[in-house]
């Protein structure tokens, strides 16, 4: 070999050394940096030179199917997580069993009221705790229909968010595939560009779950589990109208809240059947908005119908003839059956027999529609209304079951089925949080190992110190040479 062959051998090696210790040196750095991929530099001979030694290019050590598997984890997590807080949020708004403002709590509280005022009808005081606790009744179901009307108004929000995020995360993506392949097609690194489209992939698959495909260029594909195309050369475009304030009755059906569209056509959210959306956070807030929302809000209609009906015409109360309102009321007015929906919302107490509202207790002992007090005495209807609440009866609705049930009962059922869903849904989620734990400690091992990397490292050293001695070897020849 030659000293020329021998100096262009040693150089070319100093240079792949260095550029090894920068590769080295970012995944020691970066270990911990999210999205970052372990790289590692491609070399080979050159052979236009003849001798030494090439760099090809940085490798990115990426396991597509460890990624794969986080991801889906990642989105099944995110669908988890959403729909276990608002379970538990609609559980806090029913009460747990242990809870002495929960709804089965507050109607024990009112027929226990209207026992002990029976024992003493006389009692100013005893009928006015009567109105207090059955004011107390219907201000926590309006409270609880209230907070799941405002988790449906924060789910149309959340999707509303999701949507612009999605569309902006599709287009950057776009962006970089450009980029890469203007990197690549330079002769540049475009690792730290592929990091960051990894990061966006991410961001997009937790909220609709992707499959990636490769591309020529460096570019990549990503579609939608439920086979929508989300980015092929151009990114495709989800466009969303959110409500701000929702109602019972509003449905997409019914053309009241805004559906999906992905370019310009309608897309199924429901969770019913194929979805091109199903499996991330954005099809799980459909899910609470249209689905979750909706049903928690039946329950409780269900339950305020049961209230109503029980001292509505023909009821307890002989005063109170068909068409005028009991007890409770509906906004005041007659409950009319096919006015469920909603229900829970616009009860009210009879402003008759409530003194909050300008009305006389009284009334609670001598009726709603009674001309006077009547005499203080009596206690009949005081029993007639503790009984019309411990009453077994068919519920209208069968959401809450179909056996014979008493109000606390009722509310038992309300409260049970809450807690079931609550407890399934976080069920779920644990699963969840240990499947993604896993995949990601599965995905982390194909990762930067620092150890791994120090080792390297030494041996880059000892590489660029051969290279090196090489060079002041052949620099000695030649001035000995010279000395000639």
């Amino acid at each position: 070999m030659s000293l020329s062959s021998a100096l262009h051998n040693a150089m070319s090696g100093l240079v792949a050394a260095r550029r090894a210790s920068g590769v080295v040196s970012d995944n020691i750095a970066n270990a911990m940096t999210p999205g970052y991929v372990r790289r590692s530099l491609a070399v080979t001979s050159n052979a236009d030179a003849g001798s030494g030694v090439r760099v090809v290019g940085v490798v990115r050590h990426a396991d597509p199917v460890a990624i794969a598997n986080r991801r889906a984890a990642d989105a099944r997590l995110g669908a988890a997580e959403a729909e276990a807080g608002f379970a538990s949020r609609v559980e806090t708004l029913i009460g747990t069993p242990d809870d002495p403002a929960s709804l089965p709590m507050r109607v024990a509280a009112l027929e226990s009221s209207l026992i002990e005022a029976a024992s003493r009808p006389d009692s100013q005081q005893r009928l006015d705790t009567v109105a207090r606790r059955a004011g107390d009744l219907v201000t926590a179901i309006n409270a609880a229909a209230e907070g799941i009307r405002e988790l449906r108004d924060s789910a149309d929000a959340e999707i509303g968010r999701q949507v612009d995020r999605l569309n902006t995360a599709l287009d950057r993506i776009r962006r970089l595939n450009a980029r890469i392949t203007a990197a690549q097609a330079s002769g540049s690194d475009a690792a730290a560009l592929m990091d960051q489209r990894q990061l966006l992939v991410d961001d997009v698959n937790r909220i609709v779950p992707v499959r990636l495909l490769n591309r020529p260029n460096g570019q990549i594909a990503l579609y939608s589990e439920g086979g929508a195309i989300l980015l092929d050369g151009t990114a495709a475009r989800f466009e969303f109208t959110p409500t701000g304030t929702t109602a019972p009755q509003m449905t997409v059906d019914n053309g009241l809240l805004s559906g999906l569209k992905l370019n310009g056509r309608e897309v199924r959210t429901s969770s019913a059947g194929q979805s091109p959306i199903s499996g991330g956070t954005l099809a799980a807030q459909f899910r609470i908005r249209d689905e979750l929302a909706v049903g928690a809000q039946a329950d409780l209609d269900a339950f305020a119908r049961d209230i109503v009906e029980r001292f509505q015409a023909p009821g307890p109360d002989p005063t109170v003839v068909a068409g005028q309102p009991g007890l409770f009321t509906d906004a005041g007015a007659y409950f009319d059956g096919t006015a469920e929906i909603g229900l829970s919302q616009r009860l009210s107490l009879n402003a008759a027999a409530d003194p909050v509202q300008g009305g006389q207790s009284w009334r609670l002992r001598a009726g709603l529609g009674a001309p006077d007090p009547g005499e203080p005495g009596d206690s009949r209807l005081l029993s007639a209304l503790a009984d019309a609440l411990a009453a077994q009866r068919p519920l209208s609705s069968s959401r809450l079951g179909s056996s014979l049930m008493s109000a606390g009962a009722a509310g038992a059922s309300l409260q049970s089925r809450v807690a079931g869903s609550s407890q399934l849904a976080d069920e779920t989620l644990a699963f969840a949080a240990a499947t993604r734990a896993e995949m990601s400690r599965l995905e982390l091992e194909q990762g930067v190992d620092t150890d791994a990397e120090m080792q390297t490292l030494l041996l880059i050293e000892q590489s660029y110190s051969a290279n090196a001695r090489i060079i002041q070897a052949v620099d000695d020849m030649m001035q000995t040479l010279l000395r000639i």
